[in-house]
């Protein structure tokens, strides 16, 4: 029952695949317009839907963390609609010429971005995540496949239907926005499996949802990864910028993948910041766990661990180490950095640019916190995730990482010899 509903799903998608990769830009935005518009009419059974999910993410005993990603209001509605007309006024890469050139035979041989055709998407407890991705397909002209946790179920089906809805009202073809409609993790085995389907693979959410799909799936995965984020506050930092920053990389909202998990501080300013840092955490009910360094100068904080050093804690807890230099920082970041984003706050221009290019991250700040990473915020319009590999796509995905390129060839009738 679960293969063939999974392999409807597929054959859906394939089809709509087929019919948007020759759909204009001016379909796809009017596309996208009437998804935001419903979004905001029919907030209500959005809402209503997601109330039945955090009642029952209540009663299921889930962290505070987890109930944050999952809850839904007015505001965080009109945020996902803004941010499928963002992408409506994004210029549309599909068709874009990346590169074109002259041969000596006459051949004009180019390059131009196309669809990557179906999509299929694994995600946790993150209901706006349904409509940035179903966005963010529908404006490169790929399908989607979207399979999100049982935590949000009701809410990810209303906010699907809705969208899948609006979008057929605006002509796209039906098959093109899909939600698996089972909690059954058998249907997210199929879909990790589904070669003839699905082009692309891309989890969202824990460590162990993302290795879970990157060991299980035959289809190509693009691996968005866990948020071991840093910041180092340099010799030469504006000590009260750095504390800003610091509060709003670990503060502003913890529960998310670039949130600040670790703080580093070198020696010179320590014992003038620390105190301060550990005043503002301590407020704000974050719990310290520190070196052996820091618990001398601010007696009763916890000592870190080894795995606190390893840990994306997604909460109010943050590991702190003073270092003697900035290439202890590159060192321990390197060593304990997932990839994903790293900030230094300095007023010294040469180490700055000596962070930027000895940190191996996809985004690296300086003098900014780390909670800008996000499409969104990047002007990309929104994000389908934040791959932290190497191959493809780097950073928060938006519509460039979402296509393919295919070689272009214009002839006179030339025949090779």
């Amino acid at each position: 029952m679960i293969q063939a509903r999974m392999e409807e799903l597929g054959r859906k998608a394939k089809e709509a695949a087929r019919y948007l990769m020759l759909a204009s830009t001016d379909q796809k935005n009017q596309a996208l317009q009437e998804m935001a518009r419903a979004l905001t009419a029919k907030s209500e059974e959005i809402l209503s839907a997601n109330q039945m999910d955090m009642e029952e993410g209540r009663r299921k005993g889930l962290s505070t963390t987890l109930l944050d990603r999952l809850m839904l209001s007015q505001k965080r509605i009109e945020e996902m609609a803004e941010g499928l007309l963002a992408l409506a006024a994004l210029p549309d890469p599909v068709g874009e010429v990346v590169e074109m050139h002259r041969r000596p035979n006459g051949l004009e041989v180019g390059k131009v971005r196309v669809p990557l055709g179906v999509v299929g998407i694994i995600y946790e407890a993150r209901p706006n995540v349904t409509a940035d991705a179903a966005g963010l397909c529908l404006k490169t002209g790929n399908a989607i496949i979207l399979r999100g946790g049982s935590e949000a179920f009701n809410s990810n089906q209303a906010i699907a239907r809705v969208l899948a809805d609006a979008a057929m009202a605006a002509g796209i073809h039906e098959g093109a926005i899909q939600l698996v409609d089972t909690t059954d993790r058998e249907a997210a085995n199929i879909l990790m499996r589904m070669n003839r389907y699905v082009d692309v693979l891309i989890p969202r959410g824990g460590a162990g949802l993302i290795q879970t799909v990157v060991n299980s799936a035959t289809v190509p995965v693009i691996e968005t990864g866990v948020g071991n984020c840093h910041t180092f506050v340099d010799q030469d930092a504006d000590l009260d910028m750095a504390l800003e920053i610091a509060i709003n990389a670990k503060c502003q909202r913890p529960s998310v993948c670039n949130a600040m998990e670790s703080l580093l501080v070198h020696e010179a300013v320590a014992e003038e910041f620390l105190p301060r840092l550990a005043s503002a955490m301590q407020e704000r009910q974050v719990e310290l766990r520190g070196c052996e360094r820091f618990q001398v100068i601010h007696p009763g904080i916890k000592a870190a661990t080894e795995s606190d050093w390893e840990t994306e804690f997604l909460d109010f807890i943050l590991a702190v180490k003073v270092v003697k230099d900035l290439d202890e920082a590159m060192e321990h970041i390197n060593r304990y950095g997932t990839g994903h984003s790293e900030a230094i706050v300095t007023r010294s221009y040469e180490r700055a640019r000596r962070f930027m290019a000895g940190v191996d991250a996809a985004a690296v700040f300086v003098n900014a916190s780390t909670r800008f990473t996000d499409g969104f915020q990047f002007g990309l319009g929104a994000e389908i995730g934040i791959s932290t590999q190497k191959l493809h796509a780097r950073g928060p995905m938006g519509l460039k990482e979402l296509t393919s390129t295919k070689y272009i060839i214009y002839g006179n009738g030339q025949i090779r010899q």
